[in-house]
This record gives C-alpha cells, structure tokens and sequence, in this order.
C-alpha cells in the first residue's frame, strides 16, 4: 500500500525555509524484539497462512520453521496452515521496540525539498534549546512579516 502525501506548494524556495524534527533513528533507538515485546497481532491472536499460491522454498521454509502448525483443508485448492496464539509470527525478525533514549532534535536549512545551501543540521543537546531555537525562529519570522 502506497501512502500519497498532498503538500501545501511553498511560496519561496527551500532556502526561505528551516526543518524542526525529533528523530529516532532505528540503529540507535530501536532493538530487535519478540512478537510478545512488540505487542504482534499475529501472536496474540494466531494466524494463518494459504498454502496455495506460495513459492515452493516459502512454503518449505515456513513448514520447517519450527513453528507448530495444523493443516486446515478448507475446499478444493484451499488449504491453510494455522498456527495458534502465542507462535511467533513469521516477520518475527522485523519486529522493533523502543530503548530508554531520548530523541535526537535537529534542525537544518531546507524542508522537504532538500537543502539547498549543503549547510549542517544542528543537533541541540535538550529539548529545552530545541525550542527556543524554534521560538527564536517563529519570532524572527513574525518581525519579517511586521515589517510588510
């Protein structure tokens, strides 16, 4: 599934512009979890899985994932393996939760059309210089616009 964004067309280039964002980035505030740590759907409630229309080696590799299974034989060309509550799921190795880190807040030039400039994001070292950056920021911009 495919998510289209709709933007507001911005009146000045990407110079006219700065970007505030808290980042969490997944190699530093993430770590690999169970399905039961990342509160999986699919483990809690059990899942299913159409034999039919999967690639052999799939097929192969989910029945001998060591994962206990029952054969659900619905109608002709319809067959399902069925795996209970609490098997983990099979995208198990996907599965992240949050560390105990705070998020990085940066600021750079630009928005989401690029930096133009090439200039280096900041990295503030609390939340409490982020947003004073941003308010210093804002107040600039209402000055600007004051002065007509």
């Amino acid at each position: 599934m495919s998510v289209q964004l709709t933007r507001i067309q911005p009146v000045a280039g990407p110079e006219a512009y700065k970007t505030y964002e808290m980042r969490s980035p997944l190699a530093t505030h993430w770590r690999p979890a169970t399905c039961a740590e990342a509160n999986c759907q699919y483990y809690a409630g059990g899942f299913q899985v159409r034999v039919e229309g999967l690639a052999p080696q799939v097929l192969h590799a989910v029945q001998h994932s060591g994962r206990k299974y029952t054969v659900q034989q619905v109608a002709e060309g319809e067959t399902y393996l069925k795996f209970e509550p609490g098997t983990p799921c099979l995208q198990q190795s996907l599965h992240r939760v949050r560390v105990d880190r705070p998020p990085l807040y940066v600021v750079r030039d630009g928005d989401w059309r690029g930096n133009p400039r090439g200039t280096k994001a900041r990295l503030h070292q609390n939340p409490g210089n982020w947003v004073e950056d941003f308010a210093t920021h804002q107040q600039a911009i209402a000055d600007e616009i004051a002065k007509g």
